[in-house]
């Protein structure tokens, strides 16, 4: 083990963000270039864009619950995590490669059909992103004592990650997505084949980065591997908050791909009145006087509840953004369009990879997690409004997307840290996979209906207002969710 790690030192957790910063990279490059390559290299319409970016979705509810369950209960070279960041890494570099090359690939194989291989390439890519995404972030539980030195985890690893998202865009913006995608292709495979081998995973899960000779005989004696598989059912009523949006993926894959669809708008409403009613029964129910088992059990859904209506806003803005700005400023070309979406989602970056660390981490070392998240999500949710209604001009939307980047920066840190103190810590990697069913179901809401909203509304910045309004929700919603308790380690150097 590295003397960084034992000492817990900044240069460990930096080194620790490393390959989950690959993966955010590679989704940042994927952001940043996938709809405007098929937007304008391969004239693709808005509704089979949002059936591309669909396969995201679809790529996490399989790669990060699986391949978490998987994590859990194997213990191969070394590690827990470390062969499926590997993989991953590699897969998802080459994927990148291959974005670019779309009309290419299209062409050997003799193939008409763009959208096809647009379809197919972008669920690999996703496939391997979500294969590395899940580890890379439970791997952070694992060598993390819970509490301050939990969160200040996962605020740095969104602080390297962003730092590099911030880049990506930058990247983008001033030499062409092109170049980023090439460049960014070589960044995620180094940092996903090399830092996880100076990473030392604990054999036993709980017991944070300890020696081999730290661990007694007895322990020593045992399989590392912790073989408690959750059940199909178990893992079914986990996520009963997410069912209205699960009821509707699945009506809106079918539909998109067979044609066929119930008439007028009854089956999503629906689905839209199942969603409300589960999300707030979760909300309303109480954790005391249950058992430690039920009051983690309701704690976490809670979270699941909050968690989805905020990746509606996030992922809708990512998928359409675009439409946004060439409704907004009609005059600018295709290129134009591209850079302002690249140094719009630079300055949403920018904010993002900075205040984690400096900000929200103190912040919520002061009046906890969840109140810190929640007051951020409803910053969010007025930079949104501010861009509905006042992102007339380039700078205008640059300077509110800053604002927007307070609330992005909790998203992707401190949510984290207050899931991974809900659940129990030999199980992190389903309940890691679990709680990211929390952001993909609803992604297939903005990949589906928020497209077809926004193809039918003449005025685009119903994109926005559709933003706040949906990240407001998750705000109110996590003023429902419990402060975690921070728990002792069964090391005695952290506690």
């Amino acid at each position: 083990m590295l003397d960084i790690q034992k000492r817990l030192s900044n240069s460990f957790f930096a080194l620790l963000a490393l390959p989950a910063t690959a993966m955010g990279l590679g989704l940042s490059i994927q952001i940043a270039a996938l709809s405007w390559l098929l937007t304008y290299q391969y004239n693709l319409s808005i509704s089979d864009i949002g059936l591309v970016w669909a396969t995201g979705p679809i790529a996490g509810i399989i790669g990060q619950v699986v391949i978490g369950i998987i994590s859990d209960n194997v213990w191969v070279m070394n590690g827990r995590r470390r062969v499926f960041i590997l993989v991953g890494g590699v897969l998802a570099s080459l994927m990148l490669l291959a974005l670019p090359n779309i009309g290419i690939i299209q062409a050997s194989l003799g193939i008409e059909a763009i959208l096809g291989i647009a379809i197919v390439i972008s669920m690999v890519l996703d496939l391997s992103i979500n294969v590395s995404f899940n580890p890379t972030r439970s791997i952070i539980a694992d060598v993390t004592p819970e509490g301050r030195e939990r969160t200040k985890g996962y605020t740095w690893m969104q602080f390297v990650s962003g730092s590099f998202g911030v880049l990506s865009y930058f990247v983008g913006a001033t030499m062409g997505n092109i170049f980023l995608i090439y460049s960014g292709a070589v960044v995620v495979l180094l940092f996903s084949i090399i830092p996880p081998f100076f990473i030392k995973e604990p054999r036993y899960l709980g017991r944070y980065g300890e020696d081999e000779d730290e661990i007694t005989k007895s322990m020593a004696d045992q399989d590392p591997t912790p073989k408690q598989y959750a059940s199909p059912a178990e893992i079914f009523f986990n996520i009963r908050p997410l069912w209205g949006f699960l009821l509707y993926g699945i009506y809106a894959i079918v539909k998109r791909l067979s044609g066929f669809e119930f008439p007028g708008y009854y089956f999503e409403v629906f689905a839209l009145v199942i969603t409300v009613y589960l999300v707030l029964e979760a909300l309303i129910k109480k954790e005391e006087g249950k058992s430690p088992e039920e009051a983690s059990k309701i704690g976490f859904q809670k979270i699941l509840a909050a968690h989805s209506f905020s990746w509606i806003g996030v992922q809708s803005m990512f998928i359409y953004f675009f439409a946004f700005v060439d409704f907004q400023i009609p005059d600018l070309t295709s290129d134009e369009i591209g850079s302002v979406v690249n140094w719009s989602f630079f300055t949403l970056n920018l904010v993002a990879a900075v205040i984690p660390v400096f900000i929200l981490e103190p912040i919520a070392n002061r009046i906890g997690r969840v109140k810190t998240h929640t007051g951020a999500l409803f910053i969010m949710a007025g930079g949104y409004t501010g861009i509905a209604f006042l992102g007339v001009t380039p700078w205008t939307i640059y300077l509110l997307m800053l604002v927007v980047g307070i609330g992005w920066a909790s998203i992707i840190s401190l949510s984290f840290a207050i899931m991974s103190q809900k659940v129990a810590q030999n199980q992190m990697g389903l309940y890691m996979g679990l709680f990211n069913l929390s952001v993909v179901l609803p992604q297939l809401v903005s990949s589906f209906a928020i497209g077809e909203i926004v193809e039918a509304v003449e005025a685009k910045n119903i994109l926005l207002i559709i933003c706040a309004v949906t990240v407001a929700a998750s705000a109110i919603s996590w003023t429902f969710v419990k402060e975690p308790e921070d728990r002792m380690t069964d090391n005695p150097a952290l506690k």
